[in-house]
């Protein structure tokens, strides 16, 4: 009996079929972040005192650089570990929907959305009239968690699913589900920053509902550095996914409006209005575009057997008209002639004759028109079948010949 080769594979095998399977940008973030990770184990570096995301240290020094390298920077092996095998199954899924580049700008979006809703919160607690929460201002953040808060709320308003595990124990309803693990990870785990998961959650409502619309720019900003020199190499991986295998669109519709009940008819109408500045990208512009680049008809591939169709369309047609007038000179003929005054058909000895109609002596084809066609490279025969068809009509007759020819 022959082995089974996937069930006998060994442990490398697996791990390489794994790591194939993950596009280009979420392996190369897996690879970033470890490899820090391992530089800074070696060179024993574990303050992140110059890295984290600091509000006090970004007001103070405006040193923006940490709202970046704050992400990509972690403080233990856990942390890593946890942090990137998270990310591993929902920035695929996200990836193979958007592509690597769209993909990249929306990580470095929604990194910049924490940060700034993480440093207006600080600055809200820190120097608020009620309670003073002076710590906020002191945080020093750092790790990939809040991207991927905002990716669980991307992933999972697009899927639609209606409930969703927590970690295989129990289900939740989806729209909980981000919620409660952000509970469970703050009471479960020490110094996890709270701002910055809560900022990640919010980052991530605020992309799916639309407000970060007018800072995603079209498919051909994506195409335009797809196309560079400087990034072919990458393009040219088989990991690699580009723009256009994406979503058409500049965003991903991940909100959908439902019904409104008398309660929310001001908030729907509020939102009604602050979205309708926004502007809204879809396929006609594309559409009308082409129609202004290309206004004839091009011929496509199979366009033979779309004229072949469209022959035997007409020429069916044709027998239609045909029969259409046959049937009118038959009721004309009963109707005019041999019909009696009383309406009834003409009858002999109480049983209805058969009317008789006399076959159209315009219908027999003459040899003047007989030779036109011969001389225009059809045979005989085919054309007087084609006149007796058309009833002596040159121009039927001719529509037909034609046909004929496409189709053989």
């Amino acid at each position: 009996m022959r082995p089974n080769i996937v069930s006998e594979a060994g442990l490398s095998t697996r791990v390489n079929q794994w790591w194939e399977n993950i596009p280009f940008l979420t392996s190369a973030i897996v690879i970033i972040c470890g490899v820090i990770y391992l530089v800074c184990l070696l060179v024993g570096y574990d303050s992140f005192a110059e890295v984290c995301f600091s509000p006090s240290a970004v007001i103070s020094h405006f040193q923006v650089f940490r709202i970046y390298t704050a992400i990509i920077f972690h403080g233990s092996l856990l942390h890593v570990l946890f942090n990137m095998l998270a990310l591993v199954p929902m920035g695929s899924e996200l990836e193979r929907i958007m592509g690597s580049i769209r993909m990249l700008y929306v990580i470095i979006l929604l990194a910049t959305s924490n940060a700034i809703l993480h440093l207006l919160i600080a600055l809200v607690g820190t120097y608020n009239p009620f309670h003073l929460f002076p710590s906020l201002m002191n945080e020093c953040a750092i790790g990939f968690s809040g991207i991927l808060f905002s990716m669980i709320v991307i992933e999972t308003s697009l899927s639609g699913v209606q409930s969703r595990s927590v970690f295989g124990l129990f289900n939740v309803p989806a729209k909980w589900y981000v919620w409660i693990l952000l509970v469970v990870f703050q009471l479960l785990m020490t110094n996890v920053s709270l701002l910055g998961h809560l900022c990640g959650i919010l980052s991530g409502y605020a992309y799916t509902f639309g407000l970060f619309n007018m800072l995603i720019p079209g498919t051909s900003f994506y195409a335009g550095i797809e196309s560079s020199p400087w990034l072919s190499t990458c393009v040219r991986r088989p990991k690699f996914i580009v723009c256009s295998g994406g979503n058409t669109s500049g965003y991903i519709p991940t909100h959908s409006g439902q019904n409104t009940t008398s309660s929310d008819m001001l908030s729907g109408n509020l939102w009604t209005n602050l979205s309708s500045w926004m502007p809204q990208r879809g396929p006609s512009t594309q559409t009308s575009q082409d129609s202004d680049r290309f206004p004839g008809r091009g011929r496509a591939l199979g366009s033979d057997l779309n004229l072949a169709a469209s022959v035997v369309n007409s020429n069916s047609s044709l027998q239609a008209r045909l029969l259409d007038d046959n049937s009118r000179q038959i009721s004309t003929t009963i109707g005019g002639e041999q019909q009696k005054s009383d309406g009834r058909l003409p009858t002999q000895n109480g049983i209805v004759e058969p009317t008789r109609i006399q076959a159209n002596q315009s219908s027999t084809p003459s040899d003047v028109e007989v030779q036109k066609l011969v001389a225009m490279g059809f045979e005989r025969t085919q054309v007087e079948v084609a006149l007796a068809a058309a009833d002596g009509d040159l121009n039927v007759a001719v529509e037909i010949l034609m046909s004929q020819q496409v189709l053989i």
